[in-house]
């Protein structure tokens, strides 16, 4: 089995045994929440001299590091010899306009234009990112092109259909019902997948993240796990808890738009006590 890489970014993913644990705390300020494309690039290439040919599960850190999904995507569409899909369990499209570089919330659109990507399956989403008052926020052109598709609960999402967009609009009435016509997805026929799960994904009655959360329960996520098993290309997991001190004027001003939630210490230490308890459920799942 391939060892689970863990990139310690914020110090929020806690000992694991027999894990790769790259010391990279120092790239902490220039990549969380957002990053130029010159930066990521240089991550890249930083990790991969330290990375073995074969590794497992990346564990990413807070939500605050989910682009960095898209360099791990991107170095297996390098090699993959078919396409392969892309499912991200995430409370967020991650498919928005971000001028500036790619951040946490912009990156499924860059990977969703990878040659190899066949299509990116975004589930889970509860927020009022895909609402109509954030409608012009989204990337359209990779939703009417059939490379994004959202799975959602609770948003109203009309303003999509009326401009032709139903096809990438997956909605229903309860998290569970979507649940269940997505194992069905999942069951239609085998593709090669590449995971990403944000624990934003889940209802706080399961974990805390530093972002708004939805309303799946770690059954759900197993239960797409067991489809999975034997056509994963890769896989990642993100949303752990942390404390965010962003050094940039812009990115405090971005996090406060984004309505971060603050956190206490001992709060922080109990969150992520959960936190890791989940990791080992779900990693456990994805290698056994």
């Amino acid at each position: 089995m391939a060892p689970t890489l863990q990139l310690d970014l914020d110090g929020s993913t806690g000992a694991l045994a027999g894990a790769l644990r790259p010391p990279l705390r120092e790239w902490h300020d220039r990549l969380r929440f957002a990053c130029s494309l010159g930066q990521l690039r240089r991550f890249d290439a930083a990790l991969s001299a330290q990375l073995p040919e074969r590794y497992g599960t990346v564990l990413l850190g807070s939500g605050d590091f989910h682009h960095l999904s898209l360099p791990l995507i991107g170095r297996i569409a390098q090699r993959a010899q078919a396409p392969f899909r892309v499912v991200v369990f995430d409370n967020h499209p991650d498919n928005m306009r971000f001028p500036f570089a790619v951040h946490c919330g912009s990156w499924v659109w860059r990977a969703a234009a990878l040659p190899a990507v066949s299509r990116v399956e975004v589930v889970g989403i509860t927020s009022s990112d895909i609402g109509l008052a954030h409608s012009w926020e989204n990337h359209l052109r990779p939703l009417y092109r059939g490379k994004v598709r959202y799975w959602s609960t609770g948003v109203a999402v009309d303003w999509a259909h009326r401009l032709g967009l139903r096809h990438a609009f997956r909605s229903f009435d309860s998290i569970d019902r979507l649940s269940e016509a997505f194992l069905d997805e999942l069951d239609a026929g085998p593709v090669s997948t590449y995971l990403s799960v944000d624990k934003d994904v889940l209802a706080t009655s399961e974990a805390h993240t530093n972002w708004d959360q939805g309303q799946m329960r770690v059954s759900h996520l197993l239960e797409a796990i067991e489809r999975l098993r034997g056509h994963l290309v890769g896989s990642d997991i993100t949303g752990e808890v942390s404390l965010a001190r962003y050094p940039q004027w812009w990115k405090r001003c971005l996090s406060a738009l984004d309505e971060q939630p603050g956190i206490g210490t001992e709060q922080l230490a109990l969150w992520q006590v959960r936190q890791h308890a989940i990791n080992a459920r779900l990693l456990d799942a994805l290698w056994h």
